[in-house]
C-alpha cells in the first residue's frame, strides 16, 4: 500500500514553498562543506525536503525551522559522512575535524543557528555542544583558539553561501529525468508530474468500486430502516391491555365472560317453615305495623327528649350577641 500525503490549502502550501525557499541555500551549503560531495549533498537536501513536506502540516509553522534541520543533521551521509570528500583551499580546516565537530561549526557559522537551537538539533546539552565548538576552533602555531582563523573561516563560509548558483538551487525542485532505457527508474529527486499523475491514477481505478453495489447498500439499508421505524411505531400505538389496566379494574378489552348454567347447578332453596309462615302473615297484616316500627321513637320523646332544632327556616347570617336580650338594672332605672 502506498501512503499518499494528506492534502494541504493553497495558503499552507504557499507557506511550505517560501519556507523552503529561504532555507535551501544555508541548508546546501551545510550539507556540501559536512560530506565534502556535491552530489551528494544535493542527494540529502533533497530527501529531507521531501520528507519535510510530508510532515509540515502537521507541524506548527514555529516549529518547521528546527524540524527541518534536525531532519538534516541526522540524515545518515551528513552525520556520518563517507571519506573522500573535497574541500576548496581556504576551507581545508574542515576536514582535519571530526564530523560531529564539523557539523556543530557549520551549523553555527553557515547556517546561522545560535548555540541553543544548534545544541537542541544536535541532540546534546549546551554545555556539550560549546565543547564542540571549542573542539572545531581554529589553532594557532602554539595551539591557541585562532580568533583571526575563526573569521577567516566564517568569511569562507558566507562567500560559498553568497556565491552558490542559482541553478543548483533550481535543480532541488527539477523533477526526476525519464529513465534510459534498461536503467533503473529509481531516482532520489521526485518523480516526474506525468508519472505522479499516472500512479495516482491507477490506485483511485483500483479503489474504484462499481457503482451499482454502493446503490444496492442504500437500497438494503434503506429498507431495513423503514422496516424499523413501522415496527416501533405499531408496537407505540398497540400497548399491552394488561399492562394499562390498574389494579383492581377491569378492562374493556377483556370483558367477562358468561356462561349458562346446567340445571343441575341450579341451588333448591328450603322449603318454609309453615309456623313461621303463618305467625309472619299476621304481623304484616296488622295495621298497627307502621306506629309499631316508630316506638323507639315516641318513647324518646314520652321520656322528655329535647325536641330538634328547625332548620327548615332560614337562620340569620351574624347572630345577636349573647347580651344584646339581656336587660340591666340601671337600664330599667
Amino acid at each position: 500500500m502506498t501512503a499518499a500525503n494528506a492534502p494541504v490549502s493553497t495558503t499552507a502550501a504557499g507557506a511550505l514553498s517560501a519556507f523552503l525557499r529561504g532555507v535551501e541555500r544555508r541548508a546546501l551549503v551545510v550539507a556540501e562543506l559536512q560530506c565534502g560531495d556535491p552530489t551528494l549533498a544535493e542527494q540529502a537536501l533533497v530527501a529531507v525536503m521531501r520528507a519535510f513536506a510530508g510532515i509540515a502540516s502537521d507541524v506548527p509553522m514555529a516549529q518547521w525551522p528546527d524540524r527541518f534541520w534536525i531532519l538534516l543533521a541526522h540524515r545518515n551521509p551528513i552525520r556520518v559522512p563517507a571519506a573522500g570528500g573535497v574541500w576548496s583551499p581556504g576551507l581545508a580546516h574542515l576536514p582535519t575535524l571530526s564530523p560531529p565537530a564539523r557539523l556543530a561549526l557549520l551549523l553555527r557559522i553557515g547556517g546561522g543557528l545560535d548555540e541553543a537551537a544548534a545544541a537542541q538539533i544536535l541532540d546534546m546539552p549546551v554545555a556539550e555542544y560549546q565543547q564542540a565548538l571549542a573542539e572545531a576552533c581554529p589553532r594557532d602555531a602554539h595551539g591557541q583558539p585562532d580568533a583571526a582563523g575563526w573569521r577567516a573561516l566564517a568569511e569562507q563560509v558566507q562567500q560559498r553561501l553568497r556565491d552558490l548558483p542559482a541553478a543548483r538551487l533550481q535543480r532541488l525542485h527539477q523533477p526526476a529525468p525519464a529513465p534510459a532505457p534498461g536503467k533503473d527508474a529509481t531516482s532520489w529527486r521526485a518523480p516526474a508530474a506525468p508519472e505522479a499523475a499516472a500512479r495516482r491514477s491507477a490506485a483511485r481505478g483500483r479503489s474504484r468500486r462499481p457503482l451499482w453495489r454502493g446503490l444496492l447498500i442504500l437500497v438494503v439499508t434503506t429498507g431495513v430502516l423503514l422496516g424499523g421505524a413501522a415496527w416501533w411505531k405499531h408496537q407505540r400505538q398497540a400497548p399491552d391491555p394488561a399492562a394499562s389496566v390498574p389494579d383492581g379494574a377491569v378492562s374493556t378489552d377483556n370483558p367477562v365472560q358468561v356462561e349458562a348454567l346446567s340445571d343441575d347447578d341450579v341451588p333448591v332453596a328450603a322449603p318454609a317453615d309453615p309456623v313461621h309462615a303463618a305467625s309472619d302473615a299476621a304481623m304484616l297484616a296488622d295495621p298497627e305495623l307502621t306506629l309499631a316500627r316508630d316506638a323507639d321513637l315516641y318513647a324518646w320523646f314520652a321520656a322528655g327528649g329535647p325536641v330538634p332544632v328547625d332548620e327548615s327556616q332560614p337562620q340569620p347570617s351574624r347572630p345577636e350577641p349573647a347580651t344584646a336580650g339581656l336587660e340591666t338594672a340601671a337600664a330599667d332605672e
